[in-house]
């Protein structure tokens, strides 16, 4: 059963739910801004304003869409509470802010039924990138990523005159010109910071450009492979400055100054490939339009 709601219903009910919502998420809200302060997560604090651009991008549409009540919406609200509670009891950490998530989701169904969730769906599910990885998983992805960089920094590295090394696991052992030295793909070097940081940016470029929608699925597929390949060549940067200027100049600021650079180039190569596909694409519609107008 649904029923119309009125704007002005609708707005003092979402802020009763919004402080509602607050006071009982106050804890993993507080753990969750307080991980935003350390280096690997420092990007979850941009993620809730691109939502709520989103969500002004859409202003006009929402203003027009005319939302009923869910009661679907509730039982969502109901669930993800119940999923709250047991993952405290069940101490597990990484699902408490996901039912966060899915309890806006179902107050947003709830409150403004299936034409405002068409409309805010992805700012909503978009959140999901604040949320700091799992351990376990943060751990399994990161290991191959850095045995990959240091697999292949090795390789390049030996094409430099009077280079020899190898890689290990997550090691690079070498010589220069039979000085030795090792080089550490440390976890701050695996890339999986620019990896997040990329995907949720490319995500928010791919809503955000009015294109056909196989150019977006290309746009955001692509963010992967652009992210693993500025980090490997991050590392080979980083071996290189160690080798040929001193180890002590590869940490420390200038480490940090290269995975930035890493990250402006990345989103030159993702504007790149924006801009060709922009240039190859022809809209036929509006190029047939061009001919019955020339014609």
């Amino acid at each position: 059963m649904t029923e119309a709601v009125p704007l002005v219903d609708r707005v003092w009910k979402v802020a009763i739910l919004g402080i509602l919502f607050v006071l009982l998420f106050r804890t993993e809200l507080a753990v969750l801004v307080k991980s935003w302060g350390t280096a690997n997560e420092s990007h979850g604090m941009l993620i809730p304003a691109f939502s709520l651009y989103f969500i002004y991008q859409e202003r006009d549409r929402l203003r027009k869409a005319r939302g009923k009540s869910s009661y679907f919406g509730l039982l969502i609200m109901l669930l993800s509470l119940l999923g709250y509670l047991w993952s405290i009891y069940a101490k597990i950490g990484y699902s408490r802010p996901v039912m966060m998530i899915t309890m806006i989701g179902g107050i947003v169904l709830f409150m403004g039924g299936w034409p405002i969730v068409r409309r805010v769906w992805l700012p909503v599910v978009f959140l999901i990138f604040a949320i700091k990885l799992p351990d376990r998983l943060h751990e399994q992805i990161t290991i191959p990523m850095r045995i990959t960089a240091s697999a292949v920094a090795a390789d390049l590295l030996n094409l430099f005159p009077g280079v020899e090394c190898s890689s290990a696991n997550v090691l690079i052992h070498g010589t220069h010109y039979g000085e030795r030295f090792d080089l550490n793909v440390a976890e701050a070097c695996s890339g999986m910071r620019l990896l997040r940081i990329f995907v949720a940016l490319g995500v928010a470029m791919a809503y955000l450009e009015y294109r056909p929608m196989i150019h977006r699925l290309v746009l955001l597929l692509s963010t992967v492979p652009i992210a693993v390949f500025c980090n490997m060549l991050r590392v080979l940067l980083t071996g290189l400055v160690h080798i040929y200027i001193g180890p002590e100049y590869a940490r420390g600021t200038l480490h940090t100054v290269m995975g930035m650079v890493m990250l402006i180039v990345a989103f030159g190569l993702y504007g790149g490939l924006a801009w060709i596909m922009s240039n190859v694409y022809v809209d036929e519609k509006k190029s047939k339009d061009v001919l019955v107008v020339k014609g």
